[in-house]
This record gives C-alpha cells, sequence and structure tokens, in this order.
C-alpha cells in the first residue's frame, strides 16, 4: 500500500464510485489537486504515489518535490508533459493506460469525417428549416480514395482496418516500419497523395511539429486531415497558412489542448473543425479506462507493474 497518493487534476467525476473504494484500499491517504494549486509542492513533500490526469505538466520541479515519490499513473494514453528522462533517473515508475481508447478514437475518426466528407451538417441544417431540397449538396466516397495513416500503433492501426473496411487503399508511416500488409510510405508521401490523412502518432520529444511549414505545404489540394493527438504535433501557425489557401479542411477533438492563440488562429476558417475531446469517450471506454488505471496501481505494488512507460 502507498503511503500517500497525490491526485492532480482528477476531480471525484473521473472516476466511479467502485473504483474510488478500491483506490482507498491501495493507499492510506488520498489528496486532490489542482496542478495549479498552490499547496501542490507541499503536499509532495511526503508523498509516494502521484496520480496524473491528462496533460499534467510533470517536470524536474514537481518531481523534485516529491522526494520519496515510487510511483506515477497517468489517467490518459498520453504522457509526453512528464519528464519520462528524469523520473526514470530517479528510479520512479511511471505507467499510462495503453489501448483503453483504441475503438473509440478510431470510431470517432471514421465518424468525424463521413460527417464531413458527406455534407451531413448541410443536410440537418436544412432539414430542420423545413427544407429537403437536395440541389447544390456535394459529397464524396471513402472507397477506392487514398487513405494515409500517420503513426501505425494500436489505434492508427483500427483506423487502418475501418477505412480498409470501406474499401480505401490505406497506406502508412510510423518511425519504424511495421510488420504489416499496408502500403508503407515516407511522410512526403501520405501528405502529397493522401485524400484523407488521420493523425495517430504519440505525443514525445521527437514528434513536436511533426507537421511543419515545410511538410505542410505538399499536402494535397482537397485533403481532409483529422487529427486526434495533441496539438504540440501539429505546427498551427504553418497549419494556418494552408488553411488560408482553402484548399484542405482540418478536423481535431484536441481544442481543449490548444493555446488561446492558436485557437483563435484556427477557429476562423470554415474549413476547420474544431470539437472537444470527445474522441475517447464511450461508455466502453470509460470502464477500461478505470480499470486498468487501478490495475496499474495494484501490480506496482505487487512488484509486477503493467503498461510501464518509463
Amino acid at each position: 500500500m502507498y503511503k500517500k497518493a497525490v491526485l492532480v487534476n482528477i476531480a471525484e467525476p473521473a472516476l466511479d464510485k467502485e473504483f474510488w473504494d478500491q483506490l482507498d484500499t491501495l493507499v492510506e491517504t488520498k489528496v486532490l489537486l489542482s496542478r495549479d494549486d498552490p499547496n501542490l509542492q507541499a503536499e509532495l513533500s511526503d508523498c509516494d504515489c502521484l496520480l496524473l490526469g491528462f496533460q499534467v505538466d510533470t517536470q524536474k520541479d514537481i518531481i523534485d518535490a516529491a522526494p520519496n515519490l515510487k510511483y506515477i499513473g497517468v489517467l490518459a494514453t498520453a504522457y509526453g508533459t512528464i519528464d519520462l528522462p528524469y523520473a526514470v533517473s530517479k528510479n520512479i515508475l511511471v505507467t499510462n493506460l495503453a489501448g483503453y481508447s483504441t475503438e473509440a478514437v478510431a470510431e470517432f475518426t471514421l465518424a468525424i469525417l463521413l460527417y464531413q466528407m458527406r455534407n451531413i451538417e448541410e443536410g440537418i441544417k436544412r432539414g430542420k428549416a423545413g427544407s429537403f431540397d437536395e440541389s447544390g449538396i456535394r459529397a464524396r466516397e471513402l472507397k477506392n480514395s487514398q487513405f494515409g495513416v500517420v503513426g501505425l500503433g494500436s489505434i492508427g492501426n483500427r483506423v487502418a482496418e475501418l477505412a480498409a473496411g470501406f474499401g480505401a487503399n490505406v497506406s502508412y508511416w510510423s518511425r519504424e516500419k511495421k510488420d504489416s500488409s499496408l502500403a508503407y510510405k515516407t511522410l512526403d508521401e501520405i501528405l502529397s497523395t493522401s485524400d484523407y490523412i488521420s493523425i495517430n502518432v504519440a505525443e514525445t520529444a521527437e514528434t513536436q511539429n511533426l507537421l511543419n511549414m515545410e511538410n505542410i505545404s505538399t499536402i494535397k489540394a482537397g485533403a481532409v486531415i483529422v487529427s486526434t493527438v495533441p496539438p504540440s504535433i501539429i505546427d498551427n501557425v504553418a497549419l494556418a497558412k494552408r488553411l488560408e489557401a482553402g484548399d484542405i479542411t482540418f478536423i481535431s477533438d484536441h481544442g481543449d489542448s490548444m493555446s488561446d492563440s492558436d485557437l483563435e488562429l484556427l477557429k476562423k476558417y470554415e474549413n476547420v473543425i474544431l470539437v472537444p475531446g470527445i474522441g475517447y469517450i464511450t461508455d466502453e471506454a470509460r470502464q477500461l479506462k478505470q480499470e486498468i488505471f487501478i490495475s496499474n496501481i495494484k501490480a506496482a505494488l505487487a512488484g509486477a507493474p503493467t503498461n510501464v512507460v518509463s
């Protein structure tokens, strides 16, 4: 059992009662705080377990404030906001929730893509206004299209499977080639030849501004990009310059993670769709998320840790 767990940006609604009850059997004391709470560092001084919500900035100052820290558990898949090398140097175990939202995010990617490419929003708008005239509505099909997946991890692979199910010609780029029947292309080839592009890479130092001024300019005219990754992976200033031309569409469910300046930059374009972080939200994913979160803590205490990223 851990002596004290500090939970940062994990409010009570984040877990159902049964999982809070399970957590109480794994830690003697728990303290819930926001990342900007002035008491955070004081509370960290005697904690041995740090539990983090989504994208909580956890750098050297936070880690040093907890000299007894043994375990960091992230209630999310992304862990790019943690100074992982420094945590490793301090022999701190770090885990995440790998795979809990694979199906949810992949289905969302195809759902919102189909929503855009079939011009469903315009159809709904006309129907609500009492007009059932379909003239002027244009749409495209996925079948026989060129579909590029950037990042063939678990989510990217599932997106590829779903797109292939619609008859799309799917290719991929990853930092390392995979044992896959899919065609591998360079990132530049994916961007310049794909009608639809799904961005699925993990947030790391290496993927920051993966899409930048140079390669964003090569994106195929007419392409639709669906990004379900943190905004650090795309240079939004460069993206805005390309959006200005009006020949690509950008869709993201990470508007809540964007800076105010980036939001103002992007939301003014008609060829941008920004939605809340709903890609991972399904009843099934929420249940699995909580199960893995608690299971990770149990496994760490048992000396057989799971979902280790450190």
